[in-house]
């Protein structure tokens, strides 16, 4: 046995002496050459096996004692030498490969500032938080107050211009996003409202997750549902011509497959974003002209694309922004599936739908910030990095980046760190961590959303059971394919770091004038 194994040995180790990449030659032939080359070594190396081969199968047809043993370790070390050839050829191959010009797009290490060096002076950190703080909580709610009072007046306008027998119906608003969480930054002041709307009589939504066991949603959707149209008697949906005096608008949502392209075209009973966005924003230009002369201001839609995104500008000349967003409540349920996200210009194709948590998430903030010591800092720190955000992108363009990246970031650390870790005296420690987090899931190309498979999230949210139980939906998933976008947003915020001391310093005296008028 032992002169089977030292056999193999000198032919392992002559393939790989013999290997052309290992040792390439001073004057380098022809890349057909040296694979001609390379073909007659592992030929050769064929041919010594063969032989080998044939010395074992003879030694095994003699009954001698120990043969079995001598032949079974003659083809495992045989195995053996041949999956190192093969591993030699590959590895030399991918390392050339890499040398004739491959891109690294992990995050430089020269020059790079990370949280722990970044420079934050104290002084200029506790005045920004100072002059965000006062008046804040003022114009917040008046901004606020405002805004419920004119969707709500708008929406009472939608339900009187619509066909309760064939247009769906408008339920009442539900706020959401920062403005309702009391840490916006931006100017003009912006409120995000979700409109739920349900079909009309004898009609019902029926919505599948992707986390659902018999759901259909590809794996690529993740955080996304579909929405089927059903009638009573037919759960799985189907074609609704005839079934109804639905009305042509009706009909052109249910069967734009046929005709504008509305539904998907694997399923006439599956709703599709376009066609409740097109239905939607005619319904608001017909209620806004009903009510318009009751108000002084002037209102606009700012993206024919975007349903509901309105830009009121007062006789000042102060203007707010305000985006209506149609989505279906999922059943028994503060989860919706919404038409966009007012941050996201993309979202997924039709008819996928994307999930928004976000009643929960405002939930999960007043929730984690009742044991903190008071006054605590994690909003304020939410203010900071959100606002030095903004302002960097003025200056270097866009980036993957948004509000809610940094908002999931806080959550996080809030459901982390030990509520004594949040009094007010602790900013700088936990904006460093802020930043520290983002940059190492920049890193890694992953942020998970706080609460979707997340074990942490406190029972008391009484999250939907198969969401809480569902696989974590990564926030950045698009960056992995992505490579410029994902080279743009490390700079973003290696600069963000770099001049976050210059940004806080020349514009928190602008604060103070930042307060929100009619």
């Amino acid at each position: 046995m032992q002169g089977a194994i030292a056999r193999v040995c000198v032919v392992v180790a002559a393939a790989i002496l013999n290997h052309p990449l290992l040792f390439p030659q001073e004057n380098a032939t022809s890349a057909v050459e040296q694979d001609a080359e390379l073909m007659a070594r592992m030929r050769q190396h064929e041919e010594r096996l063969a032989r080998e081969r044939a010395k074992m199968e003879e030694a095994l047809s003699q009954p001698e004692e120990g043969a079995w043993e001598e032949a079974y370790s003659w083809y495992v070390w045989s195995a053996l030498s041949f999956a190192v050839f093969l591993a030699v050829e590959m590895c030399r191959a991918d390392a050339a490969d890499w040398n004739g010009g491959g891109v690294d797009d992990e995050l430089p290490e020269s020059g790079c500032v990370d949280a722990t060096s970044m420079a934050l002076d104290k002084d200029v950190l506790a005045n920004f938080c100072d002059k965000s703080t006062y008046g804040h909580a003022h114009d917040t709610g008046r901004a606020r107050e405002f805004a419920e009072g004119f969707v709500d007046d708008l929406l009472e306008s939608l339900r009187s211009v619509c066909d309760r027998e064939a247009d769906m119906e408008v339920e009442d608003f539900v706020g959401m996003g920062s403005m309702f969480e009391s840490w916006q930054m931006c100017k003009p002041p912006v409120c995000d409202f979700i409109v739920p709307f349900s079909p009309p009589d004898p009609l019902a939504f029926q919505v599948s997750l992707w986390c659902d066991p018999s759901s259909d949603v590809p794996p690529d959707r993740r955080g996304c549902g579909t929405i089927r149209v059903s009638r009573p008697g037919d759960p799985e949906g189907g074609c609704l011509c005839g079934s109804a005096n639905m009305g042509e608008d009706m009909l052109c949502l249910l069967h734009a497959n046929q005709l504008h392209a509305y539904l998907d075209p694997r399923g006439s009973s599956l709703l599709a974003k376009g066609g409740v966005m097109a239905w939607f924003q005619v319904a608001l230009t017909k209620a806004w002209g009903r009510i318009s002369h009751k108000y002084d201001f002037e209102v606009t839609f700012r993206s024919l694309d975007t349903a509901g995104a309105l830009k009121i500008r007062f006789p000042s000349g102060k203007a707010m922004m305000v985006n209506i967003i149609p989505a279906v409540q999922l059943a028994d349920t503060d989860a919706y599936l919404v038409s966009h996200f007012p941050s996201d210009c993309g979202g997924p194709p039709d008819p996928f739908w994307p999930l928004s948590l976000a009643v929960y998430e405002r939930n999960l903030l007043k929730h984690l910030a009742r044991p903190l010591p008071q006054p605590s800092c994690h909003l304020h720190c939410l203010q900071v990095v959100t606002f030095l955000h903004r302002k960097q992108t003025a200056l270097t363009g866009g980036n993957a980046l948004l509000d809610y990246h940094w908002k999931t970031v806080v959550l996080h650390l809030l459901l982390l760190h030990p509520p004594p870790a949040w009094a007010a005296d602790r900013t700088e420690c936990r904006l460093r961590d802020i930043l520290g987090f983002m940059h190492r899931s920049l890193r890694e190309k992953r942020l998970h959303h706080v609460l979707i498979g997340n074990h942490r999230v406190p029972g008391e949210l009484r999250l939907p059971e198969t969401i809480r139980r569902a696989e974590p939906v990564n926030l950045f998933r698009s960056l992995v394919l992505r490579r410029d976008q994902y080279a743009n947003t490390v700079r973003h915020l290696q600069e963000m770091m770099r001049n976050a001391a210059m940004l806080l310093q020349e514009y928190t005296p602008l604060l103070s004038n930042r307060g929100f008028h009619y």
